[in-house]
């Protein structure tokens, strides 16, 4: 019958074989950009990439979200010059409308290529 050896505190708290290839392989690409991986930012330049251009009431219906989740979000991505922000009138109802820049396509581009990294480096052996 062989002899177990009980583990250290030390020996427990050490990552295994796999959670060290997983965090070197994080080291290997660079941080995610914040201003994206947000949920509602990433819904709306992810929609934004697809189309030429949504409205604000077209953005607030396909990510299923409320007036400010909208505003809020909407404005920072446009402070960073992620989006551009255009409003204007029909007759008298008020329209804002949203188009991906340059900037943004490309931090769209490069978060999705930080994402796939990840998920390579997830999973393999």
């Amino acid at each position: 019958m062989g002899r177990q050896t009980a583990k250290t505190q030390d020996e427990r708290s050490r990552p295994g074989p796999r959670a060290l290839e997983a965090m070197r392989a994080a080291e290997r690409v660079p941080e995610l950009d914040n201003l994206i991986h947000e949920r509602i930012r990433l819904g709306i330049v992810s929609a934004l990439a697809a189309n030429e251009s949504l409205t604000f009431s077209e953005l607030k219906e396909l990510l299923k979200t409320t007036d400010g989740n909208i505003s809020v979000h909407a404005r920072k991505l446009e402070e960073a010059a992620y989006v551009t922000c255009t409003k204007s009138f029909a007759g008298r109802i008020p329209k804002t409308e949203y188009c991906l820049t340059a900037k943004g396509r490309q931090a769209l581009e490069e978060y999705l290529n930080h994402m796939e990294a990840l998920i390579r480096a997830a999973r393999e052996r």
